[in-house]
């Protein structure tokens, strides 16, 4: 008997999952170009986040998923420096993390059950 996929609508779930993880990058972009510091938008972003720590990342994606999310968290102040173009970025880097970071939390705690219950 074959293995039952997850699927939603006829899609693969971490597919579905990448498509709202894309959703989610070209709101960032978009809106925090438009309308930075706003709270409707980051908790929208949260929500999608957390979607996309739910159905995107496998297991052997944990390791590069969480090198890349502290990356980006760390590095992403340091575009202030720039003169003109440095604000903006800035806001739009901070939605995408409001967008990685329910991402991070949950894939994180996934991975630490793993680990913990010998699944690794």
């Amino acid at each position: 008997m074959a293995a039952k996929k997850n699927t939603l609508l006829g899609y693969e779930l971490h597919i579905v999952g990448h498509w709202i993880f894309l959703f989610g990058i070209l709101l960032a972009i978009v809106l925090g170009d438009t309308m930075p510091d706003k709270k409707i938008v980051a908790s929208v972003l949260a929500l999608l986040g957390v979607v996309v720590g739910l159905l995107n990342i496998r297991a052997k994606e944990t390791h590069n998923f969480l090198l890349a999310s502290v990356a980006l968290i760390i590095s992403s102040q340091s575009f202030k420096f720039i003169p003109v173009a440095g604000p903006t970025l800035v806001n739009i880097l901070q939605y995408f993390i409001v967008l990685v970071a329910p991402a991070v939390v949950i894939v994180s705690l996934i991975a630490i059950y793993r680990v913990a219950s010998g699944e690794n």
